[in-house]
């Protein structure tokens, strides 16, 4: 008698899951929402992109302990849970981080002259927000 072996995953599925422009668009704002926040929290701590300090508003810098750039630390911090978050759970990642931008954009409005970054901000918080809706359909499909 012959046995046969299948391995539970066949590739067909897997194809026509990398052809759909909804996973597609899934796994483009996974991986963006992964590696950006954590670049940009270990930047943080270099500050070679940037001077982090200088976008951080006054009012927030006078209620948080330390230095603008000791805030700028724990921003890194939270930046790098973010991204890994998204990386293992995008459902919930995708929140976080649109949560997280939020209140980038509410800093960001109080510094005159940032204005611009506050409305970049936004458009990532939408991305941030399609991610999380895109990873209720789609988290769980492997590729």
């Amino acid at each position: 008698m012959a046995s046969t072996t299948t391995s539970g995953t066949s590739a067909a599925p897997r194809r026509a899951s990398l052809t759909d422009p909804g996973y597609q668009a899934f796994v483009i704002l996974r991986t963006g929402f992964t590696v950006a926040p954590i670049l940009f929290g270990l930047d943080k701590f270099a500050n070679l992109l940037v001077d982090w300090p200088a976008y951080l508003a006054p009012w927030i810098n006078d209620i948080v302990p330390g230095s603008a750039q000791a805030a700028m630390y724990a921003v890194g911090v939270i930046e790098i849970v973010a991204g890994v978050v998204v990386g293992v759970a995008p459902r919930f990642g995708g929140w976080l981080v649109a949560g997280w931008l939020a209140g980038i954009i509410v800093d960001l409005l109080t510094i005159p002259d940032y204005y611009d970054i506050a409305l970049r901000d936004f458009g990532l918080l939408l991305g941030a927000v399609a991610l999380a809706r895109l990873a209720q359909h789609y988290h769980g499909v492997r590729s």
